[in-house]
């Protein structure tokens, strides 16, 4: 994901790329971010720390929790705007999150995908619509090699499937289903992650009653699109208000 945001962040023509950064001792450390981004030189090489602060605008984080909480805290201490694409975070770290937008403006998104915004909008109205009848069932793959599961989208979407209907979150989630008495429990979501080969995102939510079945699914063909998102949710983040922000703001939803 950084590869790509770095590519298409240059190729767009709208950002200047100030660094690139990766965690003390990887193995890139030093090296073009151009180069390995396959644009071809831009002078700019990957390092553990930002030694100018003042140089960035705005700070895009797709690592993992422990690095995003890293940048929180930089953020918030000088003041830098960060979008952040990355999910598993705890509770805790999502608390440091909402503690550093009361001096910074910062966006979290469990998607920055268009599509799957407007899924999570189209979930919470069709769940309202349907009622407790159906059977609501959610299933995400992605790539064998996703540590976090469920999908931070997948989450997303039961939550706002919960909200709707009025269920507790996450006390209505079953993940998965095993033994002899497995009998589906009124009232709760299915949940099931797979993780196969090289899929870069897929999510299905499954409505189902005695005699029909609606399905709404997204696919991701390719991780520009999670790229494109967080881009444009950075130009849009630069000179707002401190606050916690999300896609939804930066897309009008």
């Amino acid at each position: 994901m950084g590869l790509r945001t770095a590519a298409l962040a240059h190729e767009s023509g709208q950002f200047t790329l100030a660094a690139a950064l990766e965690r003390r001792g990887h193995e890139r450390i030093g090296q073009d971010i151009g180069s390995l981004a396959g644009i071809g030189s831009l002078g700019v090489p990957v390092a553990d720390r930002l030694e100018a602060p003042s140089v960035c605008d705005v700070i895009v984080d797709f690592s993992l929790p422990a690095g995003t909480e890293t940048w929180i805290a930089y953020c918030r201490e000088h003041r830098i705007p960060l979008v952040v694409g990355t999910t598993g975070l705890s509770d805790d770290q999502r608390q440091k999150l909402k503690d550093a937008a009361g001096d910074t403006p910062i966006l979290l998104a469990a998607n920055m995908s268009l599509g799957v915004n407007l899924l999570f909008a189209l979930v919470g109205e069709v769940a309202r619509k349907l009622g407790d009848s159906y059977d609501p069932e959610i299933i995400e793959t992605h790539h064998r090699f996703k540590r976090d599961a469920p999908s931070g989208t997948a989450l997303e979407l039961a939550r706002r499937l919960a909200e709707a209907q009025g269920w507790p979150f996450p006390a209505c989630l079953v993940h998965g289903r095993r033994g002899p008495d497995a009998v589906r429990d009124k009232n709760s979501i299915g949940m099931h992650a797979v993780r196969a080969g090289d899929t870069v995102g897929e999510h299905r939510v499954i409505f189902s009653a005695l005699g029909e079945t609606i399905e709404l699914r997204h696919s991701a063909h390719t991780r520009d699109t999670f790229a494109r998102g967080a881009l444009r949710a950075a130009a849009w983040l630069v000179g707002q208000k401190p606050g916690l922000y999300g896609m939804a703001d930066v897309l009008g939803l």
